[in-house]
């Protein structure tokens, strides 16, 4: 195979629009247009959203009700196989975690996820523990603690 004897595929290439070319083409005159109008102006056309003067959808469902989004608590996740670096028997602290580097921001509190091993006896302070992280944490010998 040579790049002169790659060949798109059929179907894959179609011919552009070419718009005013007489009336052969079938977009002669007004190039599909129609006759004046909004749409056959430069620049014409309307709103996606614009349903002809009825009032849109948007305006016709009600608008009400709650969101406790803005009110959801996310925390920060720490896995168990991130927490290796640290030396035997340090206590691992929210700040010590943000000091690392392992936490960008704290949010609504620590959550520490079961991925991964401990391999060191720590002792682990945070906001949540998952349960398979608490059943890892003790099989290792270190602890939990919940703040």
């Amino acid at each position: 195979m040579k790049l002169h004897e790659l060949v798109k595929n059929e179907g894959a290439k179609q011919a552009r629009r070419r718009v005013g070319r007489g009336p052969g083409s079938g977009l002669g005159k007004t190039s599909g247009k129609g006759h004046k109008g909004q749409n056959a102006r430069s620049g014409g056309g309307v709103n996606p959203v614009f349903e002809g003067g009825q009032i849109p959808l948007y305006r016709r469902l009600p608008k009400r009700g709650f969101s406790n989004a803005m009110f959801k608590i996310e925390y920060a996740v720490v896995n168990l196989s991130d927490l290796n670096i640290f030396e035997e028997g340090t206590v691992v602290t929210p700040a010590l975690l943000k000091e690392t580097g392992l936490v960008k921001k704290q949010l609504s509190g620590i959550k520490v996820l079961g991925e991964g091993s401990l391999e060191k006896k720590l002792t682990i302070q945070a906001n949540k523990f998952s349960t398979s992280a608490l059943e890892k944490i003790e099989k290792s010998g270190s602890k939990a603690e919940v703040i």
